[in-house]
């Protein structure tokens, strides 16, 4: 160990590694609420890609298992650090190196975090649309996770953002993926292969992200429906209207309660109506001209009410902002009311209805529940399990997550599987692509360090 820390001092420098009692209790864990904390025994906080290619190198040489980390705040465990193992710590390679208004892109180092590039691109009239719902999150970590948010139903998740990688393998070489331009056809996409891939393939040290005009009008409807098959069944109808609504949420009434409770929102919803509403619709619009917006608010609250909705509250400013933020903090409020665990299926949006009801039939069936939200134009379901019994909890995971699959969706449609979920995959998938996968992963990491226990149960990679 000795050797192993001098060496990889030597990389960083002696202040940019901690050993043993230096390494604080944040850097054991993500938010993931079933993976335990582990201190690992290294954490390296290089500056430049060739230091993270050095670290690397040394790592393959002594067989040192290699854990990235951005700002921790994944759902998944996938930045949970072995024991054994050495973390890399993306906290000082966290500029903006670029913002190119010209190609409509920015180019930032992993460790810059959502809030940062937000503050950058507004100087500029310009966006990067990905929203998971947590700001303080880092740019790399959501490349790592293929990280979606509510804005997807517009703009898409991660990988549709990505032009561009510098990435590290883990053998040291130092690798461009795509670049500025907008399309490319021109052998394998090691970007897309990169992306979502939990940093078991390579560290991305310099990312390139596309750029969208920032429009500054929006308005939040919120739609109450007395069931969830009037809510989904607005969906449809919603997006083929043409009005490109940039979020489209559900939310069942129980986590409405939860979240007006915790932060006290004034939505000015009745009584009456809470009482009797199963679940609610949230459609955020936004334009670059407030009159167009104002037509395009009173179009779809003419289409709900048609739609079945009991009534139409349309927020602006504070209140919508409150809304939107405390959907965002939906996980935070799960985890306050004592969440067993987190899961984030995706299915086709057609088959939301179905899935919810049945996951609840079997959350109730087990003696627990799940209760949530989720991205409504894009079929992507987040429940709170609740369910204490740990072998019954596994067993309805389980059901949850074959059923999903059943009708046509996965596991995970933006957490990632990380080490929470990978023992699921490893037993629902289509064995023929878990084998793919392994080859892939020994292509790229021979030496089988980053990593290890993501996306692949420990020992199965």
């Amino acid at each position: 160990m000795g050797d192993v820390a001098a060496r990889l001092a030597e990389i960083v420098g002696d202040k940019n590694l901690l050993t043993g009692e230096a390494i604080s209790e944040d850097y054991a864990h993500d938010e993931a609420l079933t993976a335990e904390p582990q201190k690992p025994a290294y954490v390296a906080k290089p500056a430049t890609a060739e230091e993270v290619a050095e670290l690397l190198k040394a790592a393959s040489e002594h067989n040192v298992p290699v854990t990235a980390r951005g700002s921790g705040s994944g759902l998944s465990g996938a930045a949970r650090p072995r024991a054994d193992g050495l973390l890399i710590s993306f906290e000082r390679m966290n500029a903006v190196l670029e913002v190119d208004t010209g190609n409509h892109v920015a180019v930032v180092q992993p460790g810059v975090t959502l809030a940062e590039l937000d503050a950058k691109t507004a100087e500029a009239g310009l966006s990067y649309t990905v929203y998971p719902g947590e700001l303080s999150a880092s740019v790399g970590g959501n490349v790592g996770t293929n990280a979606g948010g509510m804005r997807a139903v517009k703009y898409g998740v991660t990988r549709n953002n990505v032009l561009g990688l510098q990435a590290v393998l883990p053998t040291g070489e130092i690798l461009r993926t795509g670049g500025k331009t907008s399309k490319i056809s021109t052998g394998y996409d090691l970007t897309q292969l990169i992306i979502g891939s939990e940093g078991t393939l390579a560290l991305a040290t310099e990312i390139t992200v596309k750029l969208h005009p920032r429009l500054t009008h929006g308005a939040t409807v919120l739609a109450p429906f007395g069931n969830l098959a009037q809510v989904m069944a607005a969906v449809p109808a919603i997006l083929s209207s043409g009005l490109a609504p940039h979020i489209l949420e559900y939310i069942d009434n129980l986590t409405m309660a939860a979240i007006v409770y915790n932060e006290k929102l004034e939505l000015g919803v009745p009584d009456k109506i809470r009482e009797t509403s199963e679940a609610y619709l949230v459609v955020a619009l936004e334009n670059r001209d407030d009159a167009r917006l104002h037509e395009d608010v009173e179009t779809v609250g003419e289409l709900l009410g048609e739609l079945g909705a009991t009534d139409v509250y349309v927020l602006e400013g504070p209140a919508a902002r409150k809304l939107i933020e405390a959907r965002e903090k939906a996980f935070w409020t799960a985890k306050a009311a004592g969440a067993d665990d987190i899961i984030d299926v995706v299915v086709p949006r057609t088959a939301m209805p179905e899935f919810i009801t049945k996951s609840r039939e079997l959350a109730m069936a087990a003696g627990g529940g799940a209760l949530g939200c989720g991205h409504a134009g894009d079929g992507n379901v987040h429940f709170g399990i609740f369910c204490k019994d740990a072998d019954k909890r596994k067993q309805l995971l389980t059901d949850i997550f074959a059923y999903a699959m059943e009708l046509g969706g996965a596991i995970s449609g933006e957490h990632g599987l990380g080490r929470t979920k990978a023992k699921y995959h490893q037993e629902l998938e289509d064995p023929a692509k878990i084998e793919l996968m392994r080859r892939i992963k020994q292509s790229f990491d021979p030496a089988g360090i980053l990593n290890p226990g993501v996306l692949f149960p420990e020992g199965t990679e």
